[in-house]
């Protein structure tokens, strides 16, 4: 890449980032976008959690990294402790994977 390159890309980076704000300044100011703007980054993990679960390049894949984020839901749906969520998936994972559930 060369340092033009490289220029462009800081500045356009800048500028998104300097529009970005503006938008949410004057979206947050609006009572009835509050809660939206809220849940927004958490629907931007979930979306990457997706990703990295059930996609492998250009395939839908079911596999024991599933049942783990499966489990991991759950528990975090009844509200259990942080760490208990993550070695509880992680174990269901390493459970499955070494049952050959690939």
């Amino acid at each position: 890449m060369t340092w033009a390159g490289l220029l462009i890309v800081t500045v356009g980076n800048a500028l998104n980032r300097l529009a970005g704000l503006y938008v949410l300044g004057r979206l947050g100011a609006n009572e009835r976008w509050i809660r939206p703007l809220a849940l927004l980054p958490l629907s931007i993990v979930a979306a990457v959690v997706a990703m990295q679960t059930f996609a492998v390049r250009q395939d839908l894949v079911v596999d024991a990294r599933s049942l783990g984020v499966a489990v991991a839901g759950l528990l975090a749906w009844r509200r259990v402790p942080l760490v208990v969520v993550v070695v509880a998936a992680a174990a269901v994972t390493a459970l499955a994977r070494r049952l050959g559930w690939t």
